[in-house]
């Protein structure tokens, strides 16, 4: 009798692990389709693949000239305008110049001399020797007696009373200035006209009176 119990239990077990044997293969079919599945959602087409990788090729192209077209100008710029900082240390010697002949100029002891006059006449030499280096390096002096006053190449450093020029025009010239090129190497210090401040006599004339009184 207990044989027999022995025998069904044996038999009952078996049956479950056939059934769970059973379910565990179904479950993993079921597992391995859904990734089937998602393996054919996600992998690309290879024409999708195709566009993907000509869109990367076209991106990567166009950044590279964009590279290109920037070292390009860099270099033309360097090139034009290598010599911007010299070319501005260089006005120094125009300014020492003009400033040395304006002290023997006011020299009393010097005036109408003959020493003074050559002097003069050799600064004027080396002046426009400067002047003729500097407009073949494309470095041009800045034209501003009787022009109207331009904030990109001048700065107007005082205003001067003239009824005879219209309001804004340079009619002292400080400072030259200067341009390489398309560029300014320094703007041009002025002065400027304005008009005379007329007073009011009438206005005077009263006060006058009211004080007086």
């Amino acid at each position: 009798m207990e044989k027999e119990q022995n025998q069904k239990s044996e038999d009952n077990t078996d049956t479950e692990n056939k059934d769970n044997v059973v379910v565990n293969e179904t479950s993993n079919n079921d597992s391995q389709k859904n990734l089937d599945n998602k393996k054919e959602k996600t992998e690309k087409k290879p024409e999708d693949k195709i566009i993907e990788l000509e869109d990367k090729l076209a991106r990567t192209f166009a950044e590279m000239e964009n590279q290109r077209r920037r070292f390009e100008k860099e270099k033309e710029e360097a090139y034009e305008y290598g010599g911007f900082i010299f070319a501005k240390e260089a006005l120094n010697l125009i300014d020492n110049l003009e400033r040395s002949k304006q002290i023997l100029q006011s020299d009393e002891t010097l005036k109408n001399s003959d020493a003074l006059n050559k002097t003069l006449e050799h600064f004027d030499i080396i002046y426009k020797d400067i002047l003729s280096v500097f407009s073949k390096n494309d470095i041009k002096p800045i034209e501003s007696l009787n022009k109207k006053l331009d904030p990109n190449f001048h700065q107007a450093m005082m205003e001067i009373d003239d009824d005879q020029k219209e309001p804004g025009t340079i009619i002292q010239e400080i400072q030259k200035g200067f341009t390489i090129k398309d560029r300014l190497l320094r703007p041009s210090l002025v002065g400027v006209s304005k008009k005379t401040e007329k007073k009011d006599t009438n206005t005077k004339e009263n006060k006058e009176n009211l004080e007086n009184k």
